[in-house]
């Protein structure tokens, strides 16, 4: 589906390159009305939506004027979606909302179709998220590229050393640690400063769980600390509340990041519980 060429609100010919101000206008625009979509459409957890790749598809339709010349930057997102945990009918289902908004020419609701998406985008998406989601059955990457922190694999991991302790001690996981959470919420933020909140957020974590905690990157947006539950979780807490704030407050890029949300999560009975509990936490 053709993207208009024109600047909008302009009666400039069609072939007068837009300002760089109205292609990111644009291209804001897009990504709007595409999550609006995308989240009318089901997507299950809206803070989750946005992702660096988002941008690099948005950025392809708006160039080639087509989401049919963007296969290279769908399948980098479809990617990037399964790394995330997102589904493959969810991450269709995505691919169905931008394709139903390229089509529809105002800004009313949008009905999207998976079935209308062109099959030649549906096999692309599906053959990137698949090529992830198989890798990840095979080998499982102990730590996230963009904060270096481990990965949640490597949380459950340590989740289930804990939970075997805790049964030979007769006594719940939780009286003796709790999970302390901090998460951004990214929706209204898109690249270099997005990747850079991230990256701040991860160094404050280290920084202040610096003595043997089991601290672990849980999704987009999500980071953990597994720490004891003595008289220093309160300290911790207000330490970490410091650090991200220092970290956060030094670029006016990051602003609308927003103020991190720190949170203890009291650890479930059992180590199952717990895994489902980090793939709420990783996504919410």
């Amino acid at each position: 589906m053709d993207v208009p060429a024109t600047r909008p609100g302009s009666d400039n010919a069609p072939d007068t390159p837009p300002t760089q101000a109205e292609r990111d206008a644009s291209l804001r625009a897009l990504r709007a009305r595409w999550r609006t979509a995308s989240v009318a459409a089901g997507w299950r957890f809206p803070s989750d939506w946005a992702l660096p790749e988002v941008d690099a598809v948005c950025a392809a339709v708006m160039a080639k004027g087509r989401v049919e010349a963007a296969e290279t930057a769908l399948a980098g997102l479809a990617r990037a979606r399964a790394a995330a945990g997102a589904g493959l009918a969810e991450t269709l289902a995505d691919l169905a909302a931008l394709h139903a908004v390229l089509g529809h020419g105002g800004d009313g609701f949008v009905t999207t179709d998976v079935d209308a998406t062109p099959a030649r985008l549906l096999r692309t998406t599906a053959l990137a998220w698949a090529d992830v989601a198989t890798d990840q059955l095979v080998h499982t990457e102990v730590t996230d590229s963009l904060t270096g922190l481990p990965t949640a694999a490597y949380l459950r991991t340590r989740l289930a050393e804990l939970y075997r302790a805790a049964t030979a001690r007769e006594r719940p996981a939780a009286e003796d640690h709790v999970l302390l959470v901090v998460s951004l919420d990214l929706t209204a933020v898109a690249g270099f400063p997005r990747l850079t909140g991230m990256i701040l957020v991860a160094d404050a974590l280290r920084t202040v769980f610096d003595s043997g905690q089991s601290v672990a990157s849980l999704g987009p947006s999500v980071v953990a600390a597994l720490v004891p539950k003595d008289e220093r979780v309160a300290s911790h807490g207000v330490a970490l509340r410091r650090a991200l704030h220092e970290r956060l407050s030094v670029d006016t890029q990051l602003a609308d990041v927003g103020r991190p949300r720190v949170s203890a999560v009291r650890l479930p009975a059992t180590h199952e519980l717990a895994c489902d509990l980090l793939a709420h936490l990783a996504r919410a």
